[in-house]
């Protein structure tokens, strides 16, 4: 659709400015404790996860190779144990780039399936306007699972299960029962309205559902590390979630009423969540453009595909 290729030409505009173009060798690697033994680090990709105790050192994503370096000296100054497990919890490039260091440093990377298969073919982001070339085999999950895995580390049980269509159809979800924290991915943007990679299995409807699936998980003192932004709380997240079974619905009545995605845009159904989510990497109007695009695509007779 039209408007689709406006939000994937600014999309590529935004990413390949921070992300591609930026030279990454002034970034930082900042760490922010969570709860005992975890820890969140935080840098220009998406937000890692990262367990340490007499077991070893536990990653959950590896935001970009340039900064693979940085993140292991954080990793080392937690802890002189190896990073010996690290779950991806889904195929893009901010969480997995530095996969083939870490697989090469003897890390046993887990995932999700649909995530290593993702990961082993050519892969294209449409609402980026890019392509992901096939990683390398030391970049590769060796260990994968279709639904639930667990983990017993660290003093912990560690719960790594799959979110079916999300913010990708290989999201991962890694609940650490004992400390009460959950990393999330990117199903939850803190503050800031998601992405949702429709061309890759993702749609806001199951992103709800995995929000629900979290939310079961927690009480008043869990902290839940989003893909991106702020450590968040369980208040955090049903606000979260209000505004995504609000903006789903209203776009949904939209559609069924036979409203074109432009027309959605311009009825502004994000209005009373713009100020709370709107300053992300998606303005308002792009990222109901995003999202309705993607409801449009599954709308039973609509004729709007």
């Amino acid at each position: 659709m039209h408007y689709r290729t406006i939000i994937s030409l600014w999309a590529l505009s935004i990413l390949a400015t921070p992300v591609i173009a930026q030279d990454l060798s002034d970034a930082e690697i900042s760490t922010v404790p969570v709860a005992d033994g975890i820890y969140m680090l935080t840098g220009p990709g998406g937000n890692i996860g990262l367990s340490v105790g007499d077991d070893g050192a536990f990653l959950i994503d590896d935001q970009f190779a340039p900064l693979t370096d940085k993140i292991m000296a954080a990793v080392a100054a937690l802890t002189d144990k190896p990073v010996e497990f690290l779950v991806n919890t889904h195929f893009h490039g901010d969480h997995v780039g530095g996969n083939e260091s870490f697989g090469k440093a003897g890390s046993v990377i887990i995932a999700h399936e649909n995530a290593r298969h993702r990961l082993t073919t050519k892969q294209v982001i449409a609402a980026f306007g890019m392509e992901m070339e096939p990683a390398p085999l030391e970049a590769l999950p060796v260990v994968t699972f279709p639904g639930t895995i667990t983990v017993h580390y660290n003093g912990d049980v560690i719960t790594v299960f799959h979110a079916k269509h999300a913010h990708t159809d290989g999201d991962a979800i890694i609940h650490f029962q004992k400390a009460n924290v959950i990393h999330a991915g990117d199903i939850v943007f803190n503050g800031f309205y998601p992405f949702i990679d429709a061309s890759n299995g993702g749609n806001i409807h199951g992103v709800i559902h995995a929000v629900n699936a979290i939310l079961e998980l927690c009480d008043e003192e869990t902290r839940i590390i989003p893909g991106h932004g702020g450590v968040a709380s369980r208040e955090d997240l049903v606000a979260y979630r209000e505004m995504l079974m609000v903006v789903y619905a209203r776009i949904q009545s939209m559609l069924e009423q036979g409203m074109s995605v432009e027309q959605i845009v311009g009825a502004k159904p994000t209005a009373d969540y713009d100020t709370q989510y709107g300053q992300g990497i998606f303005k308002p109007d792009q990222w109901v453009g995003l999202v309705a695009s993607g409801m449009a695509e599954h709308q039973p007779d609509q004729g709007m595909h």
